[in-house]
């Protein structure tokens, strides 16, 4: 008998950005179990499209009959324009939004101040604050219109602590810490909910991009320690979505066991 408690889960609509992969895949295949509908939104059409098909399987091979409707949509949440017209992609009978997973975002190189190129530093913030911002206002009036709703904004370790390369990411995230607990404040006499998943290490794309296609550095990243998987999230995302309607999580810091900070963790010797 699972203690894990999906019930409230059933036929919600839920909206994933950056679902091509990654977290944002994982979460939306563990939505899809639980038998929500899932709008997946990510820069790479193809790539999202076949997490989409692995959703339809997932919900099939669950056997529940509540849910299971799912949109693969190309999107770029740094293009404003391509926000604004989000909803024509959508089809009609998934427009009625109940959870938001603002999980796109990216970190590129480990260049100290004086050094990084400005179009990483616009890259960087376009898309993980400025994108996160954009969708959530496409999204938050519906939620006061209606009086419910959940925003879950993918934040980070590096939104808690800064680290020596990482300038630009840590004050994306940062940035992500300041909004999500200020739209909190703001909605306080509302039933809409606001969470703020904070990951350490996690061992995804996330290195792989930093070091701009460098598969040997970024495993180098995770020697000597086992890191959390795209799935670890996942669970924590959808646990926290699926608490009862007068429960808000509003922050939760997930570390591998032997991580306690962005620059301190343990090793096993090699």
């Amino acid at each position: 008998m699972s203690i894990f408690n999906a019930s409230r889960l059933l036929g919600k609509t839920v909206l994933v950005t950056g679902a091509s992969a990654g977290i944002g895949a994982a979460t939306a295949l563990l939505f899809a179990k639980g038998g929500s509908n899932v709008i997946l939104v990510a820069r790479r059409a193809e790539a999202v499209k076949s997490v989409a098909d692995a959703c339809a399987a997932a919900f099939e091979a669950s056997g529940l009959k509540q849910g299971g409707r799912f949109a693969a949509i190309q999107l770029d949440v740094s293009d404003k324009a391509q926000v604004a017209s989000f909803w024509d992609k959508v089809p009609q009978d998934l427009r009625n939004v109940d959870i938001l997973v603002n999980n796109a975002g990216f970190v590129l190189g480990v260049d100290q101040v004086g050094n990084i190129k400005d179009e990483d530093i616009e890259s960087m913030f376009s898309t993980n604050v400025l994108g996160l911002i954009s969708v959530t206002q496409l999204l938050i009036k519906d939620f006061k219109a209606k009086q419910s709703g959940h925003v879950i904004n993918l934040g980070s370790i590096a939104g808690r602590e800064p680290y020596a390369g990482g300038s630009i990411y840590t004050a994306t995230k940062h940035a992500v810490h300041a909004f999500t607990a200020s739209m909190m404040r703001e909605l306080v006499n509302t039933p809409i909910r606001v969470t703020e998943i904070q990951p350490g290490m996690v061992e995804t794309e996330f290195s792989i991009v930093r070091f701009r296609g460098d598969t040997g550095a970024a495993k180098k990243v995770y020697d000597g320690l086992e890191p959390l998987t795209a799935h670890d999230i996942a669970e924590e995302i959808v646990w926290a979505a699926a608490r009862p309607p007068h429960v808000n999580i509003a922050e939760v810091l997930v570390l591998p066991v032997n991580q306690a900070s962005t620059t301190l963790n343990y090793r096993k010797p090699s």
